[in-house]
């Protein structure tokens, strides 16, 4: 569970409070002793001041993470972070100048946002070195080619690692199947062949677009002079012109799941595992407290229900319940981990049976207490610690606002019973579930499908071995076709005519109209008589429906038949060398079809299936 909600109140810190703040720096809000200033370019501001603390943090948090990425840029916004500790021209290691400092430090990209983040010895040098380095690298990051080609080594061992941990392919997996169309479905690592191709020229632009002051928020937390601090970072930052870009704005959002969605995964491994997923509203959404104490009820151990029933009754070796609550959306994640000699099949039916049960048999008064004491504890002892607080603070502000961290927090001591069995109401259904199965597997049989060839060095020398007549230029003209055409009877009294020009290819077509019948003879009968018309070429005498249509291949010709009470119909398209032949069984399928039982069977049952689904479709509803 998440458990980034979490600030105690420090009456005692200094603040700015009761100050003025400095020439083009507005004050926004202050909230339990973080006061929230803003620059004129964008830069907001966070000052966290904890004199009770040897250390100060400084964590600097850009809105933007792998769902900002586009087609072909997967992982992108992780190798960003990773080039940002390259250097700029004014300090050529910043690696090295973070360790000369004494820092403890790192940087990290989800979907929603990329922070870095230092900590170190208190002290005006050390933080004003950080906050100088930090409004360098916003915007002079150089970026190179060179960088990034040693730094693909790196990132391709991150990325192989995560290949080789089935858990985290298992969940790479299950989300791509729950998210169809938002960029979700994408972990963050990326893909290989866009780690390894992205051209440099399209990771600087992601660079300039996203890594600006207006769509940043600077931390510092612990032990520093907070007025000291804000004339340094006006300092600093100020400078930074506000960008004349506008960012886009993403516009893609997930439809709603219609249906039970499947994936798994055959790799090697020696656990097989288990993730369920349900699609939940974002983070900053009020449902989102109620579906963090759901998760609590039903994953804590030992007394949470799947817990219980899985563990407890040995189908699982661990199981895990997690709310995601992302920007925009989020999920409901249960997880198992189950031996090879327990049934992934028994796990399966087990946690299904748990979690969508929640809604038919409420939490009681007392898992509801449990659940939210815990939470509650977590957040005020997980970060009763200003360093921790200023780098957790990324996580609200990337859910929308950074005072979500408090509101949330308020959200879950109120949560109720009925709170909790609404929303599994609402997002605990099948047809909102994506369930992912790793099963682990000694010699995985897979298709690998080799690379698109070279078409150009395909085609290079290509001599066609075959030669096609010309067609004629052809006057369409009424008067002209009428002239062209040859009408005459058969002896049947059937009326024939014929037009004939030079087709490309020696193509001809025809077409035969049969009209018969009057309106007594056809009262009643259309049914039928459009099931005779579909009946026509699945048997003669002669031959069943697959040597007609292996006969008409061989012919060059298609063909379609079709009837009705009053009429039969045939189209014909075939080569003029092939016409009499195609001619002749057309002939025989109009003269002595058979009309098969068993193929009678599935006309009829393919007619009655598109009725029935006709009974859902507007269109044809509004045709009735």
């Amino acid at each position: 569970m998440r458990y980034y909600r979490v600030l105690p109140v420090l009456l005692f810190c200094v603040s700015l409070l009761g100050q003025t703040a400095p020439q083009g720096v507005e004050k926004v809000t202050s909230v339990e002793g973080i006061t929230e200033y803003r620059l004129q370019n964008g830069l907001r501001v966070l000052l966290f001041p904890d004199p009770s603390k040897p250390t100060t943090t400084v964590n600097i948090t850009y809105l933007v993470g792998s769902r900002h990425e586009n087609y072909g840029e997967t992982g992108m916004a992780h190798l960003l972070e990773h080039m940002v500790f390259k250097g700029t021209a004014k300090r050529k290691d910043i690696w090295s100048e973070l360790n000369a400092h004494g820092a403890q430090f790192n940087g990290s990209t989800t979907w929603d946002r990329t922070n870095y983040f230092e900590w170190f010895q208190a002290g005006d040098e050390n933080l004003k070195w950080a906050l100088d380095m930090e409004a360098d690298r916003m915007v002079n990051s150089r970026i190179a080619k060179k960088d990034l080609d040693s730094e693909m080594t790196v990132v391709r061992n991150e990325f192989e690692m995560g290949e080789n941990s089935p858990g985290r392919v298992l969940m790479q997996r299950t989300m791509a199947a729950a998210f169809e169309w938002h960029n979700y479905g994408k972990f963050v690592i990326g893909t290989r062949s866009d780690i390894e191709n992205v051209p440099i020229e399209n990771l600087q632009a992601f660079y300039r677009k996203y890594y600006q002051p207006d769509n940043a928020m600077l931390v510092v937390a612990g032990k520093f002079d907070a007025a000291k601090t804000l004339n340094w970072i006006v300092e600093d930052f100020a400078p930074i012109p506000k960008p004349t870009r506008v960012l886009p704005t993403i516009y893609t959002k997930e439809p709603t799941q219609d249906g039970e969605r499947n994936v798994t995964v055959r790799r090697v491994g020696d656990v097989q595992a288990m993730d369920v997923l349900y699609h939940t509203p974002a983070g900053s959404h009020p449902d989102d407290a109620a579906d963090e104490v759901l998760a609590g009820i039903l994953g804590d151990a030992p007394s949470g229900r799947l817990y219980k029933a899985l563990v407890d009754n040995k189908k699982a070796a661990s199981v895990n319940a997690e709310n995601l609550g992302l920007a925009e959306a989020g999920v409901l994640m249960f997880s198992a981990q189950v031996r090879k000699e327990q049934s992934l099949d028994d796990a399966r039916a087990s946690m299904l049976s748990v979690v969508e049960g929640l809604s038919k048999e409420p939490p009681t008064a007392e898992e509801v207490e449990r659940a939210k004491t815990k939470i509650i504890k977590n957040i005020d002892l997980a970060l009763n610690n200003s360093g921790m607080v200023g780098v957790t603070l990324s996580e609200p502000a990337s859910l929308g606002d950074w005072r979500l961290l408090f509101l949330n927090r308020d959200r879950i001591k109120a949560v109720t019973r009925d709170d909790v069995q609404r929303v599994a109401k609402a997002y605990l259904k099948e047809s909102n579930r994506t369930v992912g199965l790793f099963v682990p597997t000694a010699s995985p049989d897979r298709s690998e499908i080799p690379a698109a060839p070279d078409v150009a060095s395909l085609v290079k020398d290509y001599k066609s071995t075959e030669v096609r007549t010309e067609g004629e230029v052809f006057d369409v003209s009424p008067a002209n076709i009428d002239a062209r055409t040859t009408r005459t009877n058969l002896r049947n009294g059937a009326k024939v005519a014929l037009l004939s020009k030079k087709t490309r290819g020696g193509a001809v077509q025809a077409f035969i109209n049969l009209r018969f019948g009057d309106e007594k003879s056809a009262f009643g009968k259309q049914p039928a008589a459009q099931f005779a018309g579909q009946m026509l070429n699945r048997g003669t005498k002669n031959h069943s429906r697959q040597q007609i249509q292996d006969e008409f291949d061989k012919l060059k010709a298609r063909v379609n038949f079709s009837g009705g009470a009053t009429n039969a119909a045939v189209s014909i398209q075939t080569i003029h060398e092939n016409l009499a032949a195609t001619l002749k069984l057309v002939a025989e399928v109009l003269r002595e079809p058979t009309f098969p039982d068993s193929e009678f069977d599935q006309v009829k049952q393919a007619s009655l299936a598109r009725v029935e689904s006709m009974k859902s479709e507007p269109n044809a509803l509004a045709q009735m």
